[in-house]
């Protein structure tokens, strides 16, 4: 054999520990080993257990969240609806008062009106017949004097000259009929 391999041979290889020092580190990781997992695995396993069902507790907390404001959503969306078909509903029902308001107002405003035109002839009527007995008093007595001067005698007398008045304005009144009858 070479010098080099017997020098080798007879020194240790700094990669392999020695048999007794590796048995002993054995036992030490196996003791430190066993410790960990009887006391401090537990106490891992509790503490992801207790986070996985935190993290499951929360995702559930929120599924329900959602789902409740989902549902809260169409609630509102329901209230929303039926507020809004109650105003179009008020709103139709201002429209039909509003157009029964106006025709009530009209039918009033008809009425009062016709009422004004009623009292309007009446008061013309009362007011040609107080003129037709104005005049027939003026042309009375007027044609009286005139007819006092025309005969040379006088007419003074109350129940005669009524009487010739009433002739006389009764021949005008038949001359205007048949005049209004011709036409």
């Amino acid at each position: 054999m070479s010098p080099l391999l017997t020098v080798a041979a007879e020194t240790e290889n700094p990669l392999v520990p020695p048999i007794p020092e590796l048995v002993i580190g054995l036992i030490a990781f196996v003791i430190v080993f066993g410790f960990l997992a009887w006391k401090l695995l537990p106490n891992i396993n509790k503490v992801l257990e207790e986070r996985r069902e935190a993290i499951e507790g929360g995702i559930e907390k929120a599924e329900a969240a959602q789902t409740e404001a989902q549902s809260v959503l169409e609630q509102y969306k329901a209230q929303l609806a039926e507020a809004r078909h109650e105003a179009a509903r008020l709103r139709q029902e201002a429209q039909e008062q509003g157009a029964v308001l106006i025709a009530e107002m009209r039918a009033e405003g008809q009425r009062q009106r016709e009422e004004i035109i009623a009292a309007g002839h009446a008061q013309i009527e009362a007011d040609r017949k107080a003129a037709a007995s104005a005049l027939r008093q003026d042309v009375g007595s007027l044609a009286t004097e005139l007819a006092g001067k025309l005969v040379g005698e006088s007419l003074e007398d109350h129940a005669r000259q009524s009487r010739v008045i009433d002739r006389f304005l009764d021949g005008l009144d038949e001359a205007a009929s048949k005049a209004e009858a011709t036409r």
